[in-house]
């Protein structure tokens, strides 16, 4: 097969609707749009959200809650997932947590948590840890290093 041999689906292509062209088309007189009203009208576009002048949905809803633009988004991760993914003496940081799949992004941060049992040696330089992780890291010999 080569690219001008290349055809649309059957169906997929559909003639453009030629209005205003006379009685005989069936898309004559009003094109297709009826009598009068607001949507006869050029230039009808309405904004989204409107309702005819009813009250909208977005403005009747009541308002919950509160969006901080300010919080920082910071990634955990569990010190029974570095038992998991690293060898005995690795160092562990934001690139080797990525490249081991245990983040997608670094974000604003990466915090360790203490979940699990940690028995090898790591070196971990991430952002912050909770008392528990570092003591676990540190019991089993490795070093928390605050980046």
């Amino acid at each position: 097969m080569k690219l001008h041999e290349l055809t649309p689906a059957a169906g997929s292509k559909k003639d453009v609707k030629r209005v205003g062209r006379g009685p005989a088309s069936g898309q004559g007189k009003t094109a297709g749009k009826g009598h009068k009203g607001q949507l006869a009208r050029a230039g009808k576009g309405m904004r989204a959200g409107f309702e005819g002048g009813q009250m909208p949905l977005q403005r009747r809803l009541p308002k919950r809650g509160f969006n901080n633009i300010f919080a920082k988004e910071i990634v955990t991760v569990n010190v029974s997932d570095l038992e998991k993914c690293f060898k005995d003496g690795d160092t562990v940081d934001a690139a080797a947590l990525i490249a081991a799949g245990l983040i997608k992004k670094e974000k604003d941060g990466v915090k360790v948590l203490g979940n699990g049992e940690l028995k090898k040696k790591l070196t971990v330089k991430v952002n912050a840890y909770s008392e528990a992780a570092k003591t676990k890291i540190e019991a089993a010999g490795g070093k928390a290093e605050v980046v």
